[in-house]
């Protein structure tokens, strides 16, 4: 089986070789957890493979990601120029300037059709092997009974299309789940990031939940955001503590 690596250090070790092609990933968590740079470093370490990818901003003006991008060294204008990574913009819906520089965009979010034959054309304009949506959850967070069908329906188009993908959950704090009703059965595998208070401290953790053709890491792994992105442990385990309160004379 080919496998795409994230090139992210530490997370192939845990995914025992990188995840398998054509997967689609959910990526969930909650806020400050450093979802969107663990996606925006998969998309590109995949550029510096020769892998073009695309980037669906949901929630960011594509000018603001950019930006964050170039704050990791992670400059994709060069490659935007050369037709190996695009950006898909789904924030502006067309309004001020962004209409004069982009050139996918999205204008109705409630129309899934729309949004789905923008990204095809997008992935076959440039041959992209990779993609993010960040965050996934904006397409269905007024409607989330259609949370699945439309997963569904991305997973059909993006591995029809060949691509690794990564769709970014978002989650409420302590919230259990991963992002919508049904979700977790409608992907090829889940990668959950957290942030918890640790003795005093906040801690960055990661946990593998499933991923379709491969074995890997049952473990809670720590990882850090550093100036050049993220960087997993995976020879080290993070134990979740239970802090448990005993009143006085019980």
């Amino acid at each position: 089986m080919k496998r795409v690596k994230t090139g992210i250090p530490g997370m192939d070790e845990i995914l025992h070789g990188g995840i398998p092609e054509r997967n689609i990933i959910l990526l969930s968590g909650g806020p400050g957890t450093g979802k969107t740079i663990f996606s925006q470093q998969f998309l590109w370490n995949g550029l510096g493979m020769g892998e073009p990818g695309i980037y669906v901003a949901l929630e960011e003006h594509p000018v603001q990601v950019r930006q964050n991008m170039a704050q990791f060294g992670w400059d994709v204008r060069k490659y935007e120029e050369e037709g190996l990574f695009a950006m898909v913009d789904a924030f502006t819906a067309g309004i001020g300037k962004s209409k004069e520089y982009e050139k996918y965009i999205v204008h109705d979010l409630t129309d899934i059709r729309e949004f789905i034959d923008i990204l095809r054309t997008a992935v076959k304009d440039i041959g992209a092997k990779r993609v993010v949506i960040d965050s996934v959850t904006t397409l269905y967070i007024n409607k989330p009974a259609m949370a699945r069908s439309i997963v569904m329906q991305l997973k059909r188009v993006l591995a029809g299309l060949g691509v690794t993908s990564i769709l970014v959950s978002q989650i409420s704090v302590g919230e259990r789940g991963f992002g919508g009703p049904g979700v977790e059965h409608g992907v090829d595998g889940i990668i959950r990031l957290d942030l918890d208070e640790i003795d005093g401290e906040l801690k960055r953790s990661l946990i593998v939940w499933k991923m379709r053709g491969t074995s890997h890491s049952m473990r809670r792994h720590p990882f850090e955001v550093t100036d050049k992105g993220i960087v997993v442990y995976p020879d080290k385990v993070l134990k979740m503590k239970t802090i448990v309160s005993i009143r006085p004379g019980v």
